[in-house]
């Protein structure tokens, strides 16, 4: 083992406050990681580029030399990882860069260059390591917009090529050592498929990755040693020298999937022993809002690091040790997990489910995804804010406990609101509506104290912007709550002879009554088209 680290994503508007990030360096360290992997798209200060990561808390020069020395004094490499290629959504709104299409920059276009040029002129001065991660991940329609307007149809392992063969001297000139996700090398051979079995990779594409250049095999998803162990033979058609990078899910909502992380990166470990894969991480991504405290993670962190790095196969051991090290139980801590265990199981096809973040911004009239609701869903939430209360009294950790505590308590009511209303309704039960509308305003007296209590967690761990997209989104809630309370009054008064909302029958989405994986805010919250 070289490197044994974790990437964290700073690019989903949570972008860690510098004395935040120290806090987690400091508990990395003591259970033995070596590198941290600083995943900013847009949230880097590039001199002469103002609009990138404009207004979006992006960390200074400044800062990010005093995170490098911070994790050199505690052995810790930082290594930058950015990306060159698309995912700079963020970036391109501002129309400052030329674009192929969607959140891919124009392959071939000089501007495009001048700006990876001061990409890495800015990494240059801000961090020590000559590692450096280039993204260039899920460029799926690449070279089908304006790259064909401009140069022509191309296949798309020759536009990869070119770009990675421009970038290559601009990271020489600094230095450089950099890497890339493989996915690009797979998915436009496999049918748009990353995980395949074991195979013989077209020639073409092997050539198409100039040498100079780290492939990085990312996987999250799968349970069985073999799957890793295929993909790595894969990649070593490309070269030995490829790098692991696993997750741990901290990126599907608000609570944290430690299980899941361990039944998925285990086997993960064992495939990367016995391939000889030396460099490791783990992501740490935030999608859709950064909502999941990384803190949240500790118990899985410290459980791989004990696992891989001391080749300790004792679970109770394992459990006393993190007690020492975090004062709470294993067990204890493990407990952040269960709010997504509501709705009968915490996987599906391959991804964790997470209810309490799409039940909590689901509307009560117009929640399609009202289909997945398990009947007796709002005890069990009951029954786990219960469990949580107790420990948010930790005086280092009380507030992860209580944030998720606080969202149970909502969830006790608002988890079955909607289908408990559409089912009075549709039974012209007008005393069972009257009673909901108590419910109503208990529901946002309850989210708006779990608002605070995520807000106070929030601000411990991460710079102030990007919690606006968090207030945005709970403020909806809250008056959508509002306005459903005042219909269903105006309804039972008899002021309105129907709901239309209600008359609408729900259509099957997803397994009946069973929690499934929806991670998209916006798409969770209304069907209505916010933007075009």
């Amino acid at each position: 083992m070289k490197y044994f680290g974790v990437m964290i994503d700073m690019s989903r508007n949570a972008v860690m406050s510098v004395s935040g990030l120290k806090r987690f360096m400091d508990l990395l360290a003591r259970m033995g990681y070596n590198c941290i992997l600083l995943y900013t798209e847009d949230t880097y200060e590039i001199e002469k580029e103002p609009y990138f990561g404009y207004m979006r808390g992006r960390y200074t020069t400044d800062e990010l030399r005093e995170i490098d020395a911070y994790g050199e004094s505690l052995g810790i490499e930082i290594i930058p990882c950015i990306q060159t290629l698309a995912h700079l959504t963020a970036t391109v709104r501002w129309g400052q860069f030329p674009v192929d299409n969607s959140d891919t920059l124009l392959v071939g276009h000089e501007r495009c260059y001048e700006l990876i040029d001061r990409m890495f002129e800015a990494c240059s001065k801000a961090f020590k390591t000559k590692k450096i991660h280039i993204g260039m991940d899920e460029a799926r329609l690449l070279g089908r917009g304006r790259y064909i307007d401009e140069y022509g149809y191309d296949t798309v392992d020759n536009i990869m090529k070119k770009h990675m063969e421009r970038i290559l001297p601009i990271a020489n000139k600094y230095g450089y050592e950099p890497m890339i996700w493989s996915d690009m090398l797979f998915s436009k051979w496999t049918g748009d498929e990353y995980y395949v079995g074991k195979t013989q990779v077209p020639q073409e594409y092997i050539d198409a990755m100039p040498e100079g250049i780290t492939p990085v095999y990312w996987d999250y998803y799968h349970t069985e040693e073999k799957a890793y162990d295929d993909m790595i033979y894969n990649h070593k058609q490309f070269t030995d020298d490829i790098w692991f990078a696993g997750g741990v899910w901290s990126w599907a909502g608000f609570a944290p999937h430690n299980q899941f992380s361990l039944e998925t990166m285990i086997p993960a470990l064992d495939a990367c022993s016995k391939n000889g894969i030396e460099n490791i991480f783990f992501t740490m991504w935030g999608d859709n809002g950064g909502e999941c405290s990384r803190f949240a993670l500790l118990p899985s962190l410290f459980y791989l690091a004990e696992y891989y790095l001391r080749g300790n196969r004792d679970v109770e051991d394992i459990k006393a040790r993190f007690q020492a090290f975090s004062g709470i139980g294993f067990d204890d801590f493990m407990l952040l997990d269960m709010p997504n265990a509501v709705g009968g199981r915490l996987t599906t096809a391959g991804y964790p489910t997470n209810a309490p973040k799409y039940m909590l911004l689901s509307d009560c009239f117009n929640g399609f995804l009202d289909w997945t609701v398990k009947e007796g869903g709002g005890a069990e939430f009951a029954s786990i804010a219960a469990s949580l209360r107790p420990l948010a009294e930790h005086r280092e950790y009380g507030y992860l406990f209580d944030n998720l505590a606080k969202l149970c308590h909502a969830l006790e009511i608002k988890y079955e609101l909607g289908v408990k209303t559409r089912a009075a309704y549709e039974s012209g039960d007008l005393d069972a509506l009257k009673a909901l509308v108590d419910d109503y305003a208990e529901a946002t007296s309850r989210i708006e104290s779990f608002s605070l209590a995520f807000e106070k967690q929030w601000m411990a761990e991460n710079k102030p912007q990007g919690f606006d997209g968090q207030e945005l989104r709970i403020g909806g809630v809250l008056r959508r709550l509002d306005s459903c309370r005042r219909k269903l009054i105006e309804y039972v008064e008899g002021r309105a002879d129907r709901l239309p909302e209600l008359d609408e029958k729900l259509l099957p989405y997803g397994p009946k009554g069973e929690s499934i994986s929806f991670n998209d805010g916006v798409k969770n919250m209304t069907v209505s088209v916010l933007h075009w």
